[in-house]
């Protein structure tokens, strides 16, 4: 079964633009956290918060 964050990429082409436009420890940290995702502003506070916190 897909996770929420990967269908979030594949169906929402904003969602996806704003993941690929990350650094690559930002998407690392979301792909940890790929279980909390399950909206784009979900995706956008996780990599929000692993940048500022970096």
């Amino acid at each position: 079964m897909q996770d929420e964050l990967t269908r979030l990429l594949q169906q929402d082409p904003e969602a996806c633009r704003f993941y690929n436009s990350l650094p690559d420890y930002a998407k690392e940290g979301v792909m940890e956290r790929h279980y909390m995702v399950h909206s784009e502003e979900d995706l956008k506070r996780i990599a929000n918060n692993l940048m500022q916190n970096c």
